[in-house]
Formats: structure tokens, C-alpha cells, sequence
């Protein structure tokens, strides 16, 4: 991205899976390279390489602990490997923190002092403003938002545990309900090629089916939209933020989550504290974690 925020060379998308995936590393060095050398722009004038990712990042430090990357050769960090490979500067920090820094700068969370930014994706993260400034915690480790115990449903969770927030509210559950409704034989339109076996995809499908009126994906956002509600209040209980952004790749069901979630909130927050609360779903869709990542390289630019 330029100055302006445009994308020069357009996107490239890749999947990339990390878990259990001893070249994941190497594999995304050499995208990064193939990436800056089809831009066409030499590297003197490439200021830095800004990385969003799941997991517990420490972004002083350059690791991943949920994901290490390593290859089993090299004892580098992820930051050091890549900086290494592509001749760049490289920051990295965990995705739900690039999104809430993104909301702030360029989003719906710009004149929001006291934020939460609600990353709704293959899990449930969150971002926080507080003050003015991105908070990451001690180690960069604040915001797991998907692993607040909620539930006594006994669905084991991606951390290792059971009940967690992410088992009732992830994209990945919304397909899950989804694929099992077709196949009960709901009422929708998601008939033919649903699902396709591509998640992006099928969550791409099943809200555009929702935002075309199918009342089967509706209600499933709807469930899942209360559930989030119920982790915001907690959210708005303990720190009492000017606005709450649903942002990510869920916030391409646009307003269908802010009924659900005002809900919710309507049953568990306490009134004085909820009644100066905003809820709002991001204009910034995927670009989000992309803005992020590129403001992420200013701030590490700008900082002597």
C-alpha cells in the first residue's frame, strides 16, 4: 500500500494453513518476495512489511507462540526470518489488534478515545482503544475475547478448553449450523454447491443469503450476533467504552448483527453504564487487517 492507503499491484490471496505446517515460514517468505518483486517497486522505497496473524504475539519480541513457524533449521524469530529473506523491516502483531488499530485510524473507532473492535472471524478476537492508544496487555497477549468462558455446552474449544465464547459465535460455527440445517432440510436458499468446502466461500454465501431476507441464515446470525452480545456486555461492565465496532470478516452482514447484539445487551448490561455505548458494524470489511498491517509499519516508522 502507498501513502494513501491504495493498493499498488493489487491483492494477492493465498492460503496459508499454520498449524502442523513446519514450511509455513519459508512458504511466506517467498510470497512476500513475490509480492514485493511483482509491485515493480525497488525495495529503497518499500518502507516496512506489516504482518497480521492469529495467536499470541509478542510483538516486541517478533514470535508467534500459538504458530512458531519454525522449520527446524533455523532459530530465528518470525520477524527476523522474514526481515532476513526480503531485505525489509518487518513488524508483526496478532490480527484483532491490526483491525482495532485500523477501526481507529481509518474506521468507525476514529473519534473513539474508548473502543472495542470485535474481530469476528474463524474465531471471535477483540482490539482495545483505551485512552487514546492500542492496548496490548503486559506481553501483547490482551483481547483473547473467544476464550471468556460463557457457555456449559461441553464443545471443545481451539485453546484446549470447553465453553469458551468462540464454541457458539465463530464463523466457522456459522457454517457448521449452517451445512446442518441444509442437511436437516431447513428452508434456504443455500441449495446446488452448498457447501463448496471453501470457507471463505461458504461464509461468503451465507451472508449474502442473509442479507438477500433467507430467514434460516438470518436466524443463524441472529444467534450468534446474541452470544457475541452477551461477551460485550461483560466488555462494557468492565470498561464502560465509548463504541464497540463489529469488524473483520463478519461485518460483511453489515446491520443484521446490531439487533441481536443490542439484545443482548439489553438483558445483561446495566442500563447506565450500556446507554452511552455505540454499536456499530465496520464500512472497512476485509481491508481492515490489510490498513492495519500498513499503519502498523507507519507507527513502527515514525517511532524513533
Amino acid at each position: 500500500m502507498d501513502l494513501t492507503n491504495s493498493h499498488v499491484g493489487g491483492i494477492n490471496r493465498h492460503e496459508l494453513p499454520l498449524k502442523n505446517n513446519p514450511l509455513a515460514l519459508k512458504t511466506l517468505a517467498s510470497l512476500l518476495v513475490a509480492s514485493i518483486d511483482q509491485a515493480g517497486i525497488h525495495r529503497d522505497r518499500i518502507l516496512g512489511i506489516g504482518i497480521g496473524m492469529p495467536g499470541f504475539i509478542d510483538g516486541m519480541r517478533g514470535e508467534n507462540y500459538s504458530f512458531p513457524m519454525q522449520d527446524g533449521t533455523e532459530q530465528q524469530t518470525i520477524v527476523e526470518y522474514l526481515a532476513n529473506a526480503t531485505g525489509l523491516p518487518v513488524h508483526i502483531d496478532n490480527d484483532s489488534s491490526l483491525i482495532a488499530l485500523a477501526e481507529y485510524r481509518f474506521g468507525n473507532a476514529r473519534k473513539a478515545a474508548n473502543s472495542m473492535v470485535v474481530n469476528i472471524g474463524w474465531g471471535v478476537g477483540l482490539g482495545m482503544i483505551l485512552n487514546g492508544s492500542l492496548f496490548r496487555g503486559n506481553n501483547g497477549f490482551a483481547g483473547e475475547f473467544s476464550h471468556i468462558p460463557l457457555f456449559n455446552n461441553n464443545k471443545l474449544c481451539s485453546c484446549g478448553k470447553s465453553g469458551c465464547l468462540e464454541t457458539e459465535t465463530s464463523l466457522l460455527v456459522l457454517i457448521d449450523k449452517a451445512v446442518k440445517g441444509v442437511h436437516d432440510g431447513k428452508i434456504s436458499s443455500l441449495q446446488g454447491n452448498f457447501p463448496t468446502g471453501e470457507i471463505e466461500k461458504d461464509c461468503e454465501i451465507i451472508m449474502g443469503a442473509a442479507a438477500q431476507g433467507d430467514k434460516f441464515c438470518i436466524e443463524l446470525i441472529r444467534e450468534i450476533g446474541y452470544h457475541i452480545g452477551r461477551g460485550v456486555a461483560i466488555l462494557i461492565h468492565l470498561l464502560n467504552p465509548r463504541s464497540v465496532v463489529l469488524s473483520g470478516r463478519g461485518s460483511l452482514a453489515g446491520r443484521l448483527w446490531l439487533a441481536p447484539v443490542q439484545q443482548a445487551l439489553n438483558e445483561h448490561c446495566i442500563p447506565r453504564l450500556a446507554t452511552h455505548t455505540v454499536v456499530e458494524v465496520s464500512d472497512l470489511g476485509y481491508d481492515a487487517e490489510l490498513l492495519g498491517s500498513a499503519a502498523l509499519v507507519m507507527e513502527n516508522y515514525a517511532t524513533p
